[in-house]
């Protein structure tokens, strides 16, 4: 499983003129998904969104989670994330899981941060989404499941 997340100060998404899910500050989140994933994945991924810290604190550190600020998340599946550009100029896709794999677990995710008390808006599955957003910082994290089998250096 794959994420980018982004610190944003307002961000929505649209599918053909309808807006499907809007948010304040808070953080915009593009989620891929691969073939293997399952819900343990789904669970890192949901505990790293709620409780990253990047969000500054009185002294300006990164030292506040979403939790802690009470933002929103905005939740946009991207199969792109696992495109593969190895060969050629056209990126292969072959990695992302299908949609019938994929879809359940974007919807365990966005419901799970919802559990957790979190305001959680999304876009639509499989339709083509036209994402608008204020980056703020800019502050971009790249998490991915497969780092869960990797030993952290230093």
């Amino acid at each position: 499983m794959r994420a980018v997340v982004q610190r944003v100060s307002r961000a929505r998404v649209t599918v053909d003129d309808e807006e499907t899910g809007h948010i304040e500050a808070g953080l915009l989140v593009y989620v891929g998904v691969g073939p293997d994933d399952s819900s343990d994945e789904i669970n890192w991924l949901i505990a790293k969104i709620a409780t990253i810290r990047i969000f500054p604190d009185d002294q300006g550190r990164f030292d506040r989670s979403i939790e802690d600020t009470g933002g929103a998340v905005l939740v946009v599946s991207q199969f792109t994330l696992y495109g593969d550009t190895r060969r050629g100029r056209r990126p292969a896709f072959t990695s992302a899981a299908p949609p019938e794999v994929a879809e359940p677990l974007i919807e365990q995710l966005v419901d799970s941060l919802r559990v957790r008390g979190i305001n959680v808006a999304a876009g639509r599955f499989g339709a083509h989404m036209l994402v608008d957003a204020e980056n703020d910082g800019p502050v971009t994290i790249l998490l991915d499941s497969a780092d869960l089998d990797r030993p952290r250096r230093g």
